[in-house]
């Protein structure tokens, strides 16, 4: 075997980034593809708008419940297995949805993509640290996480215009037909693993690393903002569509998809963090950060438009930047086991997604979309407020 790791010189180093990148592109495609299409839904199966957000709360539910067993798994037998699951499996599920009308038969095949999903989520950067260059990984990396932003918010907006213009089918076939070629194209350009060292810990060591990161009051307060995060951005995003198709809005699916290239401003946020918080400090620049996502969300109070897609612009870039930091500081606080910490963060991310997408249903369907919006905006800032105030510094 050779000892030689590929560099940004070498074909084998593309082919990674590549393949990876298009397999993020579908992913979070697949993930996210429906939250512009929850107002549809909730009228093609005369549901009501808690019901609808199920389409997104399964698939994150799946998700997590992914992350914990194809993590375990992908240690275990290799993460190009696991990768290639997480394709093939994800496409297969978004195929098998054209073939029902079946409300309750979707939400099952959105928790088994979700599960599917994780496959790539838990696997793609452990096999890029271990294929690739330390010094050249970050650009393989980069390019994945960037991809992860580009794939969901296309998803979203190419979404809204199929249904809109054709059917809700289309839109499946498109995204099924997408999905099946990148997995095939991946298959072939994949190099195998040379570097995979399977772990002979058994499931009972990796869970003692669960607990002793969450005995860590530190570590516990960065999952917790990973949640509230997540919870009201999520929150916002998933019930914002039933509200600008209301007066004195009436958006249609496909103008309502074209919000989201807001997220664009996302993918700057993110790779802008880091040289922000060398300059900065970190946690002042995740304060700010998280202060611009707040004022982002207000503004959607708005009944101007403008103001709406100014407000949902900041709250993306905010969002983003807050996120970035918060896993790096996940990563720095952990002493060790620095990878379970990490995975541990991405599943307090994803159940921020899964209960700021359902839970907050009965709140919407019952209060005024004022009140709501303050709400949901002020819960990260009053969270790290409390403990700026308190004087408890997390990295």
């Amino acid at each position: 075997m050779s000892h030689y790791k590929y560099t940004i010189r070498d074909a084998s180093f593309w082919r990674i980034t590549i393949g990876l990148g298009f397999s993020s592109f579908i992913i979070f495609a697949y993930l996210y593809a429906f939250q512009s299409l929850l107002p549809f839904f909730k009228v093609f199966f005369a549901i009501n708008s808690t019901q609808a957000s199920f389409l997104i709360s399964f698939a994150m539910l799946g998700l997590i419940v992914g992350l914990f067993i194809l993590g375990f798994l992908s240690d275990r037998y290799g993460r190009v297995p696991i990768i290639y699951f997480s394709l093939f499996g994800s496409v297969f599920s978004m195929f098998l949805m054209l073939f029902t009308n079946s409300f309750y038969f979707i939400l099952l095949l959105r928790f088994i993509q979700g599960f599917a999903i994780a496959g790539l989520t838990a696997s793609a950067v452990a096999y890029i640290s271990e294929e690739v260059d330390f010094r050249n990984a970050k650009i393989a990396v980069g390019f994945y996480i960037s991809t992860n932003a580009i794939g969901g918010m296309l998803g979203r907006v190419v979404s809204g215009y199929l249904t809109e213009v054709y059917s809700w089918q289309t839109t499946l076939y498109t995204l099924s037909f997408v999905g099946l070629f990148i997995a095939i194209s991946v298959f072939f350009i994949l190099p195998k693993s040379r570097f995979f060292i399977s772990s002979t810990e058994n499931i009972k060591t990796d869970l003692s690393a669960f607990r002793h990161h969450l005995r860590n009051p530190l570590l516990v307060i960065l999952f917790g903002l990973g949640i509230l995060l997540q919870f009201s951005f999520t929150g916002l995003w998933t019930y914002l569509p039933f509200h600008l198709e209301k007066a004195p809005y009436h958006l249609s699916l496909q103008a309502i998809g074209y919000l989201f290239f807001a997220y664009s401003f996302g993918v700057i946020g993110a790779p802008l963090s880091s040289s922000l918080a060398n300059r900065f400090g970190l946690n002042n620049v995740r304060f700010v950060s998280i202060s611009i996502l707040t004022l982002g969300l207000l503004l959607t109070m708005s009944t101007f438009l403008s103001l709406i897609i100014v407000g949902l612009c900041l709250a993306c870039f905010g969002f983003f930047t807050a996120h970035s930091l918060t896993a790096t500081s996940v990563s720095e606080t952990a002493t060790h086991h620095k990878g379970t910490a990490s995975s541990l963060y991405f599943i307090a991310y994803y159940i921020g997604v899964a209960s700021g997408s359902s839970l907050l249903g009965p709140l919407y369907e019952n209060i005024n979309w004022f009140i709501f919006v303050l709400i949901v905006s002020l819960i990260p800032l009053l969270y790290i407020s409390f403990f700026k105030y308190k004087k408890i510094n997390v990295i």
